[in-house]
């Protein structure tokens, strides 16, 4: 855990098929006192996760032969990890933002990736994913139930397989008792701070929140839309 003055570590996965990209972030990640572990291929991504719990994956999502970086992720959260995304990509625009988010990443990055930027990404997810906090009430409406502190959170008793994106996003939404939370405020929840960040992103993790919810039987609708400004839940 976290404690003020000790060094942020964390165990991070690096997916990257340009051999000399890929050793720079290592480099810079493991300077910085992480473990950092290095997949050149989609297969070899998939092994490392099978293998080992990782707090954070820089997925690359053009990659070579064999399964790409929106597959990997896909198989990721299909296999019920929880580990925060960052995917890494080439790719610009709306279009291909809502593609890699509906691939189930948390956030993600353009190329050419600035190493200063990478390096203050990961260390403001492992800040969030591994920070000491105060115990945080359970949060409860209808039959929708959020546990903070335990990272669940269910419908009727059945688990909602949240991303970590989603999960904040709830939580805050519930913590906020019906008062409007604006994107920025969103992103600020999920990410300890928007700096480099697009709020869209919020809009399709909100898209996605309230898909599980409705098909766990939960009420989806209850996320309100306020247009312009950003998202209440009705209570």
């Amino acid at each position: 855990m976290l404690r003020e003055g000790v060094r942020l570590e964390g165990r991070v996965l690096v997916v990257e098929d340009d051999a000399d990209l890929c050793e720079v972030m290592v480099g810079a990640l493991s300077s910085d006192g992480h473990v950092v572990v290095a997949a050149a291929d989609g297969h070899a991504a998939l092994d490392a996760l099978a293998e080992a719990a990782f707090d954070l994956v820089l997925l690359d999502l053009a990659l070579g032969p064999g399964p790409d970086g929106v597959e990997v992720c896909r198989r990721l959260r299909a296999a019920g990890d929880d580990a925060h995304v960052v995917a890494v990509t080439a790719r610009e625009g709306e279009a291909d933002t809502v593609l890699v988010l509906e691939a189930g990443a948390d956030d993600y990055v353009t190329k050419p990736v600035g190493i200063a930027e990478l390096r203050s990404r990961v260390r403001a997810v492992l800040r969030r994913v591994q920070r000491s906090t105060p115990p945080r009430p359970v949060l409860q409406l209808g039959a929708l139930r959020v546990d903070g502190d335990a990272r669940r959170a269910e419908v009727d008793g059945a688990e909602l397989p949240l991303t970590f994106s989603e999960f904040e996003i709830l939580r805050a939404l519930l913590a906020a008792e019906g008062r409007l939370l604006s994107r920025q405020q969103l992103l600020d929840a999920v990410f300890g701070g928007h700096a480099f960040r697009d709020p869209r992103a919020i809009d399709v993790h909100v898209h996605h929140l309230r898909d599980k919810l409705n098909a766990a039987g939960g009420d989806g609708s209850g996320i309100v839309t306020v247009r312009g400004a950003g998202y209440r839940m009705d209570r």
